[in-house]
């Protein structure tokens, strides 16, 4: 946790207290003006002044001192000893006052860590053992005499019992409750960021198709006529370059569109069963004979000894492979490891995980990784992460990318089983 997201919950600590005080301060009046009882007041009174004045210090502390995680691990075992002394003035377990051990393991829960709740639950359960057997043994005096009480072994022991199991109870069952909001927090969290991509997709997608035509009507012409003009015998070699040069960017401009416009607006796709190595080794052969695939990149996995066969669309693993294949060879220029593997999961579900030995991403490059136009290579279009996104949600699949700089990256895509409707019956 960071020194601010510390320093926050030591204030709430801070504040949470003073508005326990108040609720306690305006139960004695209530109890002082209303009704009879042997409960000391104003020796209460006393103890509330001193919180007062020990949380005053405790905003001093916060203001102008370091180390929020000690201070409020300090401030909560001495709300611990002060909430003993409250609970001896209130006659031991004869009172009601040791409820308010259950309200320090709660905000320890919550505030700090599961280990801070623990620990503190073990710390109310010794304090308020060490003041009954105390009371019992007659090492402590009652604080007012008509609050004596005889007792037995037997019902200190079993009040002892009580109070320490409702104090791990507590602890136990707050632990859990914090334990399963923050997955949902980080549910909540991954959630928000898949809908911010798929809203940039939509933007993406509303201006495509705006400027779309605009684009390949002009463009289909500029290669056009570049072709009949590098047709032509008289040109000299400067200028026939530069045409080669002018269709070579003409050719990536088409290309980019084309995959843009099938990130946005994906075209109906037939499923057949497939196998996915096949697919694969197709797409290698393609980065092979393009040079791409040299002998500096180390193709290593079990994708070459096994048959992964699966209901599908073959043109849209191809898409998967290829973009994740290119991104593996541009992140390991000085060649590497490039380990490609299948596995199969419980439930049906498989796992195809890329996993290469190049320069990694840092943390901001791997949050905004799927984001159309983003791309952490010079020369990247910032599309092919988009459109791998964009299948495996289609496929009602799971991506996961592990990274960090000068680590390599790993790519886990886990997919739901998939498989071919049953014939009609006539």
């Amino acid at each position: 946790m960071s020194a601010a997201a510390d320093r926050i919950k030591l204030l709430q600590m801070i504040i949470l207290r003073g508005v326990a005080l108040a609720f306690l301060l305006a139960a004695v009046v209530i109890i002082q003006t209303h009704t009879t009882t042997l409960l000391p007041v104003a020796a209460i009174y006393v103890l509330i002044l001193a919180y007062i004045l020990l949380s005053l210090v405790y905003l001093a502390l916060y203001l102008w001192a370091r180390g929020y995680t000690f201070q409020a691990h300090l401030q909560i075992f001495f709300d611990l000893v002060l909430i003993t002394f409250l609970v001896y003035v209130a006659g031991g377990v004869q009172g009601s006052l040791h409820i308010l051990y259950v309200l320090v393991i709660m905000s320890s829960s919550y505030l700090l860590t599961a280990r801070a709740a623990y620990l503190m639950a073990a710390l109310s359960a010794i304090l308020f053992g060490l003041l009954l057997e105390g009371l019992y043994y007659r090492l402590l005096p009652y604080f007012l005499p008509e609050q004596v009480a005889k007792q037995t072994f037997g019902s200190v022991l079993f009040s002892l019992i009580i109070s320490w199991a409702l104090f791990f109870a507590v602890a136990i069952l707050l632990n859990s409750l914090n334990a399963g909001l923050r997955r949902m927090r980080a549910e909540l969290q991954r959630a928000e960021k898949a809908l911010e991509v798929k809203e940039s997709q939509a933007l993406a997608g509303r201006i495509s198709a705006q400027i779309a035509h605009e684009i390949r009507n002009p463009l289909t012409s500029i290669a056009g006529a570049i072709q009949v003009l590098g047709g032509e015998s008289d040109l000299d070699p400067e200028r026939r370059e530069l045409m080669r040069i002018v269709l070579k960017e003409t050719d990536r401009v088409s290309q980019t569109l084309e995959q843009f416009m099938d990130l946005v607006n994906p075209h109906q796709v037939e499923f057949e069963t497939i196998d996915l190595t096949v697919v694969l080794q197709e797409t290698l052969y393609m980065f092979s004979q393009s040079g791409e695939l040299n002998g500096r990149i180390r193709m290593e996995g079990n994708y070459a000894s096994r048959a992964v066969p699966f209901y599908g669309n073959g043109n849209q693993f191809k898409q998967i492979f290829w973009n994740l294949t290119k991104n593996a060879i541009q992140a390991m220029p000085d060649g590497g490891r490039l380990q490609v593997d299948f596995d199969h999961l419980p439930a049906g579900r498989l796992r195809i995980r890329f996993a290469d030995t190049g320069v990694g991403m840092d943390e901001e490059t791997r949050q905004k990784l799927f984001e159309p136009f983003y791309s952490g290579f010079e020369s990247g279009r910032g599309l092919g992460m988009a459109v791998v996104r964009r299948v495996v949600d289609d496929y009602q699949g799971r991506i996961e990318v592990n990274s960090a700089p000068g680590q390599g990256t790993e790519v886990l895509i886990d997919l739901p089983p998939w498989t071919a409707p049953a014939p009609k019956r006539d």
